[in-house]
C-alpha cells in the first residue's frame, strides 16, 4: 500500500486557510484591517481573514434601543424636572462606525443625554407636557444629525416619562381643581338662567289667558294628591280673590 506524502508547506497552507475562515451573518458587516490598515467591508457569507497579517471587526446592523436614564432638567421657566426616554438607532455605514468613534453605543447613548437636557430646556413646562411628540421630534433630529459622521442612523425618540417636583404636582392639582369648579359655577348659572326665561315665558302665556293660572294651580295640586307623604296646601288663585272683591263693591 502506497502512502502518499503532504508536504509540509501544504499542510500549512491549509491550516493557515481554515484558520482564517470567517461567518458573516446577513444582519452583520465586518470592517477588515490590513496591516492594520482599512482595506474594505466583509458582506454576509462565508470570508477569509488572513491570520497575523489581517483583522477584523464585526459590526451588527439591526436596530438598537438605547435606555436614556432620567435626567435632571430645567424648563425654560425655570422648572425642574426629570425627563428619560428611549432612542432608537443602528448603523447606517459599518466603516464609519468602527474608524470615527471608538465605541458607538456608548457614544450615542451619551450625546442623546446632553442633547435632551439642552432640548427640555428651551421649553416652557406646559409645552413640555403638551408637545412631546415635538420635543421628541427635535431631539431626534439633533442627535441623528450629530450621529451623522459616525455612520449612525437614528430613527427615533421617545419620552418615556416627564417626573414634576412635589410642589408642583400639588400646585397643578389645586389649579386643576379650580378649574373644574369654575366649569360647574358656569354650568350651574347658565342652567338657572334657562330656568329663569322659561319660568317668565310661562307666566306671560298664563296671565295672556283667563282662569289658565287656575287651570296650571288645578293641576299642580292633583299631581302632589297622586302621592299620600306630601301635604297639599291650597292656594287660592287671584282670580278668586279679584272676583270676590268685585262683588263687595257691587254690593
Amino acid at each position: 500500500m502506497a502512502i502518499i506524502a503532504i508536504p509540509t508547506v501544504v499542510v500549512l497552507l491549509i491550516i493557515v486557510v481554515l484558520s482564517g475562515l470567517r461567518v458573516v451573518k446577513e444582519y452583520e458587516r465586518g470592517v477588515k484591517f490590513t496591516l492594520g490598515k482599512f482595506s474594505g467591508v466583509m458582506k454576509p457569507g462565508l470570508r477569509i481573514v488572513i491570520p497575523v497579517i489581517q483583522s477584523w471587526q464585526k459590526v451588527d446592523l439591526r436596530v438598537k434601543a438605547v435606555d436614556v436614564p432620567d435626567q435632571d432638567c430645567i424648563t425654560k421657566d425655570n422648572v425642574s424636572v426629570r425627563v428619560n426616554a428611549v432612542l432608537y438607532f443602528k448603523v447606517s455605514e459599518a466603516s464609519k462606525a468602527i474608524l470615527s468613534v471608538e465605541n458607538y453605543f456608548y457614544a450615542t447613548s451619551q450625546l442623546s443625554q446632553t442633547t435632551m437636557r439642552d432640548v427640555v430646556g428651551e421649553a416652557t413646562l406646559d409645552e413640555l407636557l403638551a408637545n412631546r411628540d415635538d420635543i421628541s421630534k427635535r431631539i431626534q433630529q439633533l442627535v441623528d444629525k450629530a450621529t451623522d459622521p459616525w455612520g449612525i442612523k437614528v430613527d427615533s425618540v421617545d419620552l418615556k416619562h416627564v417626573e414634576l417636583p412635589e410642589n408642583m404636582k400639588r400646585t397643578m392639582a389645586k389649579e386643576a381643581e379650580s378649574e373644574r369648579e369654575k366649569r360647574a359655577v358656569i354650568i350651574k348659572a347658565q342652567g338657572e338662567v334657562a330656568a329663569a326665561a322659561n319660568m317668565s315665558k310661562a307666566a306671560t302665556m298664563l296671565s295672556k289667558a283667563p282662569g289658565a293660572l287656575h287651570l296650571r294651580t288645578l293641576q299642580s295640586i292633583n299631581d302632589m294628591s297622586s302621592d299620600q307623604s306630601n301635604t297639599v296646601i291650597f292656594a287660592v288663585p287671584l282670580e278668586i280673590l279679584k272676583a270676590f272683591e268685585g262683588m263687595g263693591k257691587k254690593k
